[in-house]
């Protein structure tokens, strides 16, 4: 393994028509990505591939528009307009199967940026915060540089690289990038989190999503008992329902007695938690978020979240129109696993209404909007105005109850599109 005293000399390997995967969350390598991008021109058609980005990556350049192509697997906010844009695009592929996209070589890697911790006496860096699909790339990709930084937790499961596999890197110390969730909440997710807790029974196994709402969520479950975690991230909330006893993860049957995750992403006590900690284990998302895995476990709720959900149960959580603002992920992943689980509940969580007024409950999709998870799939739905459970029920029923959940000030246009549509009224 080379030491590089800057990350400029570190990317010297990348080489113009090279396909680069780049660390996601909280693993960001942003010394390695600015200085990568900064040499712009002086190599070409470099494709950049990620799940997802934090931090700020300096990209919005012409001379890194010419030169570089964003080929994102899930949108980050700090790279929404680059996707959007000429010189990038997006892949839809179920979180559970970007692995198998580098490992099947239909998305070969040239070169893998990676950030993490330093090795141990044996040799082994870890992945820390990101196992996701970056342990697929890493052991797929013909050469690994890496940004070796101590203040990258330990993470302990599938998450370890032999500094033989590692051919440049740098040394340095440097803050990941944090997210608080809980400054995002307000009396709506308050509201939605207190009812999503309602459905989660003793011993049930708990995936979250991403934001405000499993956040409030997890506020609401301090007087459970036995609650476990196989998920694909978790952030800060789950640490006070460890240190209370009330997720112990001994219910479960995959991984007993452990709390399962491929990443974590949040504020510093997170990281801190997950350092060394035999606790948790990290595993290849391939693994984590297989359906056949998951149902395993019993009573598995999984609390996800919509941009749109239109009367017959469609859900679209990764565009807005044909605007691309996140991405699949493992919502479907989840929610299909949480169905076969034995007492399992998947669960879609969302304001009734966008923070401009916008009804999230409505007639049809935008034109353009992608389905992630499809009406087939759906079975709660939870809003601030109540919870319904579509199951089994057919279209105009489950419109009426989705219309009985809307936002009050949107009922009657919804009421209208329920006539015009079924020649009845409600």
């Amino acid at each position: 393994m080379i030491r590089f005293k800057t990350a400029a000399e570190a990317v010297r390997s990348v080489q113009s028509g090279n396909r680069v995967f780049v660390h996601g969350s909280a693993a960001t390598p942003g010394a390695l990505f600015r200085a990568l991008l900064d040499r712009a021109g002086e190599i070409t058609k470099v494709e950049l591939v990620a799940i997802s980005t934090f931090g700020t990556l300096d990209w919005d350049r012409p001379a890194v528009h010419e030169h570089f192509f964003l080929n994102s697997l899930f949108v980050s906010e700090n790279v929404r307009g680059w996707v959007a844009s000429h010189g990038g695009d997006y892949v839809p592929v179920f979180l559970s199967e970007i692995p198998a996209l580098f490992r099947s070589g239909a998305l070969p890697i040239d070169v893998a940026l990676l950030h993490l911790s330093p090795p141990d006496a044996h040799g082994y860096c870890s992945l820390g915060t990101s196992v996701d699909a970056a342990l697929a790339a890493s052991q797929q990709a013909k050469i690994i540089i890496a940004h070796i930084n101590p203040r990258m937790p330990r993470t302990l499961g599938d998450s370890h690289i032999h500094v033989s596999r590692i051919h440049g890197c740098i040394e340095e110390a440097a803050e990941l990038p944090e997210v608080h969730y809980d400054k995002e909440s307000d009396a709506a997710s308050e509201r939605i989190g207190s009812l999503v807790a309602a459905l989660v029974d003793d011993g049930a196994t708990l995936q979250m999503g991403i934001g405000a709402i499993p956040d409030a969520v997890l506020r609401f479950l301090g007087s459970h008992k036995n609650l476990g975690i196989h998920t694909e991230m978790f952030s800060d909330g789950v640490i006070p329902l460890v240190e209370k006893g009330v997720i112990t993860n001994e219910a479960k049957k995959v991984e007993r007695g452990k709390l399962v995750t491929t990443f974590v992403l949040g504020s510093r006590k997170v990281y801190d938690f997950v350092d060394d900690n035999p606790f948790v284990s990290f595993r290849d998302v391939s693994w984590v978020n297989d359906t056949s895995v998951i149902r395993k476990n019993p009573k598995v709720v999984a609390i996800n979240s919509a941009l749109q959900i239109d009367l017959t149960g469609q859900v679209c959580a990764d565009s807005i129109g044909t605007y691309q603002f996140s991405g699949i992920g493992g919502q479907m992943d989840f929610m299909r696993g949480a169905a076969l689980s034995e007492g399992g509940k998947p669960i879609i969580a969302m304001p009734a209404a966008t923070r401009k007024g916008i009804s999230r409950i409505v007639p049809m999709l935008n034109p353009g909007a992608g389905v992630v998870t499809t009406r087939g799939h759906v079975q709660w739905v939870v809003t601030e105005h109540g919870v319904v459970n579509l199951y089994g029920k057919a279209l105009q029923e489950r419109a009426k109850l989705l219309i009985g959940i809307a936002a009050p000030e949107h009922r009657e246009v919804l009421a209208r599109a329920y006539h015009e549509r079924f020649g009845a009224t409600i």
